[in-house]
């Protein structure tokens, strides 16, 4: 009998240990073993490049001649990370700033119970629904908290501010919906079937979608805001989720409305008080998310397409008259637009999630654990800057800024507490 036969259970079991010691190894350093990486981190004065501008019609992007782009060529992104998006994390000792400096930045919340759809008026006062005694509140230019009324309103499910602040429209999980008017103490009630409610620019208006029943009853509606003369825009059928009531800041749009061109384009159209034929415009990307500049020429957008592994980007284009179309820029931002606000007409501030799993633009739920940091853009250079990593990790929901732009207010979407973070 040779060796080899003598010693084969052994030699075998021997064999069999070994490779089971290799796969153990294996999948140790693939899944469990610690990865050590270096936080990215931006200087506090860096700005990151110039905007892309796409040619009106198409899906094609025009380079920039500005240096400092992250994305270079302006070709599809190869790395979330490589998009004018920063790492929350810090180099071991980095101090905590006061203020917003571009790095790590002190937040302080300025509510201790969660809210409800927060509003920043045109008077910088800070108006907000508390869940938890459901009472609505505002926070003055001076830091003083002031009750808006007595009046409780139990289980508030969303609001909807008129510019002033002076109106809200309530809505109840059982489909009921009020008007408040604080300054009269009055409430009005309103048709269970109106939904997506937008004030106009003074707030003696709103526009919103009638849906009844019957497709052949549904429609885009202006009215009163006591619900007074309501009066038809448009039929919309069976179109409801592709139409959007907002109310431009200009008075020129009641109201938006898309329709597909082909997997990664639509077309915008912009629908007027007086059957007014305007311009239409094309978005690169399907789940419109829009936000008027404060002028109202301007129009801010998030959509998400394949070429972007279904993440939403962020656009700017005109939107006023003879321009609507014109100067359609990709910002360079992966985020929504509501989760950006407009300091001025020219100047936007935007939470950017600092990594978003592909698919988010169709599944929002998807970016719920991501965290934030913090951007200032410039419309009219084109420069986006990295402002603040907030210190305590947020998946910011909304951003608020009063018009000195001292502090950046907003909140978090695991708390629902109000934060506020120093500008200056």
């Amino acid at each position: 009998m040779g060796f080899f036969s003598k010693y084969k259970k052994v030699l075998f079991a021997l064999a069999f240990l070994l490779v089971v010691a290799l796969i153990t190894y294996f999948i140790w350093n693939l899944f469990f073993q610690p990865q050590i990486t270096t936080p990215l981190t931006e200087s506090p004065n860096s700005n990151i490049g110039g905007l892309n501008t796409a040619n009106e019609g198409d899906g094609n992007f025009s380079t920039s001649t500005s240096t400092g782009r992250l994305d270079g060529s302006g070709d599809k992104q190869t790395n979330q990370n490589n998009n004018g998006q920063t790492n929350t994390g810090a180099p071991n000792g980095q101090e905590v700033s006061d203020r917003a400096l571009g790095g790590i930045t002190k937040v302080t919340a300025i509510t201790s119970d969660p809210v409800l759809n927060p509003t920043m008026t045109k008077t910088n006062e800070l108006r907000y629904y508390n869940q938890n005694d459901g009472k609505f509140y505002k926070i003055n230019a001076n830091g003083d908290l002031i009750a808006l009324s007595d009046k409780i309103f139990h289980q508030v499910s969303n609001i909807t501010w008129s510019a002033n602040g002076n109106q809200a429209i309530l809505e109840y999980p059982d489909g009921s919906k009020i008007n408040y008017n604080f300054d009269t103490q009055k409430q009005i009630t309103l048709p269970k079937h109106w939904e997506d409610f937008s004030f106009s620019p003074s707030g003696d208006q709103i526009s919103a979608k009638s849906i009844g029943n019957d497709i052949e009853n549904r429609y885009l509606i202006t009215a009163n805001a006591d619900g007074t003369k309501a009066s038809s825009l448009s039929a919309i059928g069976e179109n409801a989720d592709d139409v959007y009531p907002i109310w431009s800041p200009n008075n020129q749009a009641a109201a938006m409305y898309t329709r597909g061109v082909d997997f990664n384009r639509q077309e915008v159209f912009f629908v007027g008080l007086n059957n007014e034929n305007f311009k239409s415009t094309i978005i690169n990307g399907r789940g419109f998310e829009p936000q008027w500049s404060d002028e109202g020429d301007r129009l801010l957008y998030s959509v998400y397409n394949s070429d972007n592994n279904m993440n939403p980007s962020l656009w700017i284009v005109d939107s006023q008259g003879n321009n609507i179309g014109q100067n359609r820029t990709n910002l360079g931002l992966n985020t929504w637009a509501s989760k950006c606000t407009f300091a001025t007409n020219t100047e936007v501030y935007c939470a950017v999630p600092n990594n978003l799993p592909e698919g988010s633009g169709l599944f929002p739920e998807l970016a719920d654990k991501t965290t934030d940091n913090l951007y200032k853009i410039d419309l009219n250079t084109g420069i986006k800057k990295l402002i603040a990593v907030p210190a305590s990790a947020s998946n910011i929901s909304s951003l608020m800024v009063g018009s000195g732009q001292e502090q950046l207010y907003f909140t978090d979407k695991t708390t629902g507490k109000i934060y506020k973070i120093n500008l200056k």
